[in-house]
């Protein structure tokens, strides 16, 4: 028999790295996702077309006739105006209650802080900072009434100095700073806040930099294992919390481009 309503999430930055593995987790675990990205190329993606919810293209299905589990949704997130028309869609999508947001898109420039330019900054704190809140306030009423969780991908540069990259440490102790005070303030709500701080990843956020992770499998974390901590949070038992995790590679050690 079918379900009155299916539980769905919200994944940014879900094309690639961390979030399409975030995706895929939740998508295993029984949710209906919806993922937004720039642009979904790789071949498991359907070719680029607009910002419109596309159904029936994910891995799994409701099992009631109803279209695949997972939505790609291509938006730049900076583009509000966009991204808020998306939002009010999937809230008006029929038997769906929202129960997660994961706040995960992220862009970093690296370097001396005097050879960023202005773009480069308000880029990061854009989409590192300004969107998760914008989301997390648009859609933190429904997470209220559905007593869902919201899950913060920060970094462990919001808790360390990170000369070279000062900027976007900045941004993501800002975003640590956002989940610190909004569990405070939604948990007698029912609702979950978690702020995830992976360390050195492999994925493609160190494009802009003259480094990345070092190859070798104790020196670096996978999108798999970011994933592992989304699970963690969600499947927690019912009256507990999981406010920060933070996720570390055994060695510290980063390789030259």
């Amino acid at each position: 028999m079918c379900e009155a309503s299916r539980k769905a999430a919200i994944v940014t930055g879900a094309s690639s790295g961390i979030g399409e593995a975030i995706a895929e987790r939740l998508l295993q675990m029984g949710y209906e996702v919806y993922g937004i990205g720039r642009h979904f190329d790789n071949e498991r993606n359907m070719p680029e077309r607009s910002h419109e919810i596309e159904k029936g293209t994910g891995s799994s299905g409701t099992g009631c006739g109803e279209p695949e589990a997972f939505h790609r949704i291509v938006c730049d997130l900076r583009e509000t105006g966009k991204l808020l028309q998306i939002v009010r869609e999937i809230l008006k999508e029929p038997d769906i209650s929202l129960k997660v947001l994961v706040n995960n898109a992220g862009t970093a420039y690296y370097g001396l802080h005097e050879e960023l330019n202005p773009e480069k900054i308000g880029e990061m704190v854009r989409v590192n900072l300004e969107i998760p809140m914008i989301l997390t306030q648009q859609l933190l009423r429904t997470l209220k009434k559905n007593k869902g969780d919201i899950i913060n991908i920060s970094s462990v540069t919001a808790i360390s100095s990170n000369p070279h990259g000062v900027a976007y440490g900045a941004t993501k102790a800002g975003l640590l700073s956002f989940s610190r005070s909004l569990f405070d303030e939604a948990r007698k709500y029912g609702v979950g806040v978690t702020a995830i701080m992976p360390d050195m990843t492999e994925t493609n956020l160190y494009r802009n930099a003259d480094f990345e992770a070092d190859p070798a499998m104790d020196a670096h974390l996978t999108p798999e294992d970011v994933a592992d901590a989304v699970e963690y949070a969600l499947t927690a038992r019912e009256g507990t919390c999981v406010p920060e995790i933070i996720l570390r590679p055994q060695l510290h050690r980063i390789r030259k481009k």
